[in-house]
């Protein structure tokens, strides 16, 4: 069994704070066997990541957050960027050409660019997975709504932090049935849908520092485009 975090952002992200290695840091110290760092739209920390993960005694798994054209897809286990913008099941036909895994991520919530406000719940039911548990919860109706909607569709369930800062890194995992510490086995394992979740609450006060610390940094890039 690998004990597995798989939706993270570093630095890279718009809305992300910290560099991976104090993500890959705090992976270890909460004592996981894999991280997964998912940028939005950006791969290039997750592939330093994955390189630099077996120092820190972890798997990493490379990988992005697409911002396709009806929300957020995790991809996981791919090497090259997908573009941002295109159809939910192009994206997700990108995403297997380079034998990756596709989870959706908070479908329920629209708010945070959940799918379900521009699909139906037919094509949501072919993506590779569903993420039911998401630490950035106000109520958890959402994780409810989307972990009945994964059992009724016999989809795989995963959970993530949504960490956007390190110190939240581990507040949701996925427990992988393998014990195999590889990339592949890993996401085989999910495919197969060996996973159970397990997940607690970010704190409100993170959640607000997270989210105020991500606007300042999109009112910053935003000054410096037009300054360009």
């Amino acid at each position: 069994m690998q004990s597995v975090e798989l939706h993270t952002h570093s630095s890279l992200s718009y809305d992300g704070r910290d560099p991976v290695e104090l993500l890959l840091e705090q992976a270890s110290g909460v004592g996981l066997d894999a991280l997964a760092v998912t940028d939005h739209d950006e791969i290039d920390a997750s592939l330093r990541a994955a390189e630099l993960a077996p120092e820190y005694g972890l798997v990493g798994i490379p990988g992005m957050e697409v911002t396709c054209a009806a929300g957020h897809v995790l991809a996981l286990g791919i090497q090259e960027a997908i573009p941002p913008h295109l159809p939910f099941d192009e994206t997700l036909d990108r995403i297997r050409d380079q034998g990756g895994l596709a989870v959706v991520p908070h479908p329920f919530q629209e708010s945070r660019h959940g799918v379900l406000e521009h699909i139906s719940k037919d094509e949501l039911a072919t993506a590779d997975a569903i993420e039911v548990y998401n630490s950035r919860l106000l109520t958890g109706r959402s994780n409810r709504q989307a972990e009945r909607f994964a059992r009724r569709k016999g989809l795989p369930m995963t959970a993530g932090s949504d960490a956007h800062i390190a110190e939240m890194v581990g507040q949701a995992v996925t427990n992988v049935g393998t014990d195999e510490q590889t990339v592949e086995a890993i996401l085989d394992a999910i495919r197969e849908g060996k996973t159970t979740v397990e997940g607690k609450r970010t704190p409100w006060r993170i959640s607000f520092r997270q989210a105020a610390g991500g606007a300042k940094r999109r009112v910053k890039n935003g000054i410096a485009e037009l300054l360009q």
